[in-house]
């Protein structure tokens, strides 16, 4: 699973309900032919990340190039329970990245166009917001 090495501060506020708009960074297809490009806004937790990651490699037998566009690093912190208010903020429980519409968070080359598209698409269910699968070659 992807976890930050060291971070400044220890734990981050949430801001649910304030992120809205497009990405501001890593909206365009950098690396391989093909990406995975979200259209909603989500949480992608350092599971999430991982799960479809293996689906990708699995799904074209380990050939290609896989890019992985993003990294967790907001702390998500959670009390234990049946714990009383008050006494603080709980412990660091995971990490996730927030998504933006129009973030790439994968990429693919070396393999057939079919295979890539494929395993995109499978990749694309262990995600928890909705996402399209964009090719270089018909952008350009």
């Amino acid at each position: 699973m992807l976890l930050p090495k060291k971070q400044k501060y220890r734990k981050s506020h949430r801001l649910r309900g304030k992120s809205r708009g497009l990405t501001k960074g890593g909206a365009s297809v950098a690396f391989g032919r093909f990406a995975l490009k979200a259209t909603t806004q989500c949480e992608l937790t350092s599971r999430q990340i991982e799960a479809a990651r293996r689906t990708i490699a699995r799904s074209v037998k380990r050939g290609g190039k896989i890019w992985i566009r993003v990294f967790p690093h907001k702390a998500i912190t959670k009390k234990a329970a049946e714990v009383p208010m008050g006494s603080g903020k709980g412990s660091v429980d995971h990490y996730v990245m927030e998504i933006h519409p129009g973030r790439i968070l994968f990429e693919m080359d070396g393999v057939a166009p079919e295979v890539a598209r494929e395993a995109l698409r499978l990749a694309a269910y262990k995600l928890p917001c909705q996402c399209r699968i964009i090719d270089r070659e018909e952008i350009n």
